[in-house]
């Protein structure tokens, strides 16, 4: 049966990994040595200090380390409820045992995505998308939470240069940001930041949103659906920018 030392025996590694693919170690192993379906930190914390005829633990010197470095990973798992206490004498005793979330996670494919996923800060995104798109990046939607996003953005643009509910899409950014008489373009600003701002709005809803309104679009990788409502998020701040 595989121990955390056996997977990763050399001290320097294991302080050196992020705490999230650390704990994907620690999911791995609480899984392996997990009794009747419950895992206590200690079956596994253990190897970290040796086990008499077994292993010498890692060295002496650098076992608090360690341990610090393990109790983050564990903590990491609870804190995004992946591992949860029962409500029994087990759970009192600091024994957890998998959530669903967590047994769909076993595969180092499905586990990095979630780990991406939830490690996004929300700040970055603009409070009128934050909750709802960030929730989704996290359950791994990552196609809604850009239809999501770029929908905002259109929605903000109607309302912000008092267009009706038939003006939509590339057409409506085009109106709203047309360097002579679009109510959102700041005619402070040369005329070819201006056109620029307009290309950039249309392409933006054009590129985004549109296609998610009228096919299904597969999005697998996170990293590429968080810039793309990040962008959205800059799109809903200049229109903010631009509201009377």
């Amino acid at each position: 049966m595989a121990t955390l030392i056996s997977l990763i025996p050399d001290v320097d590694v294991l302080l050196a990994m992020p705490c999230e693919e650390l704990a994907f170690v620690v999911l791995r192993l609480a899984d392996e040595h997990k009794q009747n379906g419950h895992i206590h930190p200690q079956a596994l914390v253990q190897h970290i200090h040796g086990v008499p005829g077994q292993t010498e633990g890692y060295p002496q010197q650098r076992k608090d380390e360690a341990r610090l470095a393990f109790a983050e990973a564990w903590n990491w798992l609870t804190v995004q409820g992946l591992l949860i206490s029962d409500n029994d004498v087990n759970g009192n005793n600091g024994h957890k045992s998998f959530s669903r979330r967590a047994r769909s996670l076993l595969e180092r494919g499905a586990f990095d995505s979630y780990a991406k996923s939830v490690a996004f800060p929300k700040t970055l995104l603009h409070p009128a998308i934050a909750d709802l798109v960030w929730v989704d990046l996290a359950r791994g939607d990552f196609g809604t939470a850009v239809f999501k996003a770029f929908r905002a953005v259109e929605i903000a643009v109607r309302e912000a240069g008092g267009f009706d509910a038939n003006d939509i899409g590339m057409p409506l950014m085009r109106k709203a940001f047309d360097k002579v008489n679009g109510p959102l373009s700041d005619k402070n600003q040369p005329e070819g930041e201006r056109e620029s701002l307009a290309h950039l709005f249309s392409g933006a809803i054009g590129s985004y949103k549109n296609p998610h309104s009228h096919r299904t679009v597969e999005i697998t990788d996170p990293t590429e659906a968080q810039e793309m409502v990040v962008l959205a998020s800059h799109l809903l701040r200049i229109v903010e920018s631009r509201t009377p």
